[in-house]
Parts: structure tokens; sequence; C-alpha cells
């Protein structure tokens, strides 16, 4: 298939989601999307997650005709709560007691448009995270080291929080992150742009 030049638009200004990006060595434009992320009444995870990233890749998609928009949002569960962001030390030590010995299921939400033809391709990529039995001793160091409070969960997998895990499990590693990069290769060929 002959690839057509289409322009690629990052709808976030997350620099997770930024640099995981760049791993595909495509070129790209970021724009934060200004939308409302609260959950709706009675919405379940799985479906926020598809809502939201369906409209930040919409509320950019009008600014951007002949592109592909990526929109991208994730959650992190754990006994069917919602983790939000710690925000500060004295909820991450929180959030990292609540999930000691346990098991955190992030759900990222994906929604490429293409607003040349107003396709539009949705998933929601599970990945598991199983952690060790902590000690306060342990999350009081990894938490002054790595300070990870604008990380749901309150851990950087790509970093030092991986000494926390005692095992991962999914299909994509870089979900975990923010951005699935082995779905969004395949939504973006399907959309006719060639990805090595």
């Amino acid at each position: 298939m002959k690839e057509t030049i289409i322009n690629l638009i990052l709808a976030s200004s997350s620099p997770y989601r930024r640099s995981l990006l760049q791993r595909l060595e495509i070129p790209f434009e970021s724009e934060s999307p200004d939308v409302d992320e609260s959950q709706l009444e009675g919405e379940t995870p799985t479906d926020l997650v598809l809502r939201l990233a369906e409209i930040k890749a919409s509320a950019i998609a009008p600014a951007h005709p002949e592109s592909l928009i990526i929109g991208s949002d994730q959650v992190a569960v754990a006994d069917d709560e919602i983790l939000n962001k710690p925000g500060n030390h004295e909820n991450a030590i929180k959030q990292l007691k609540k999930v000691s010995g346990k098991s955190i299921v992030f759900l990222t939400g994906l929604c490429v448009i293409n607003t040349a033809n107003n396709n539009i391709q949705k998933d929601c990529i599970k990945y598991t995270v199983h952690f060790r039995d902590l000690s306060e001793d342990e999350i009081e160091r990894y938490l002054l080291l790595e300070k990870p409070y604008d990380c749901a969960g309150s851990f950087k997998s790509e970093a030092y929080g991986v000494s926390l895990m005692q095992r991962m499990e999914g299909d994509d590693p870089t979900s975990l992150i923010g951005l699935p990069l082995i779905r969004l290769s395949e939504m973006l060929r399907n959309e006719g742009m060639n990805i090595p």
C-alpha cells in the first residue's frame, strides 16, 4: 500500500506519551486538549478511558484537517477503585501501602481519528502490575528517590519503580507508561502510515 503523507498529532501534553511516540521515529506535533476528565456517574473505568481518549482526540481534530489525531487516557485500578495521581508524598505513601502485596490493573484507552475520512479507531489495553509486600522503609526510600507524584499508582515502571514489583502481565509494556505503541502502530498502519 502506498503511504499517504499525513500529519500526526498527539492530543496530549504528557512528557511520557511524547517520549513514547518518539520511539516510532515519525514526525509529530503535540497539542494539549482542554477537556473535562471527570468520571461520569455509573461509568466503568474501561468506558471512562475509551471516552476520554476519544474526546481528547476530537477536541483538537477540527483544527487539523488531513491528519491522524492520537488520543489516550489511562486509569489505574486497585480493588475496584480508581487510583488518582497522588500529587504529594503523603498520598503516595498511602497508595503504595494500599497496593503492597496486591495488583494494580492499568487500563489505557487509545483512539486514532483520521480527519481526512472521519474514521475512528478505539481500543482499551489492559496491563497488570503485581507488587511485592513492601515495608514502610522501602516505600519511603523509593518515594524520596523517584518522587513519582504525577503518576497514577505512585510509581514509574520505566525507572526505580520496577524494584517494587513481583511481576508484570500484559501484551504491551508501553501501555503501562500511557501510550500502547504496539496497538497504536497497528492503528496507524490501518490508516496507510508506514511504521517500520
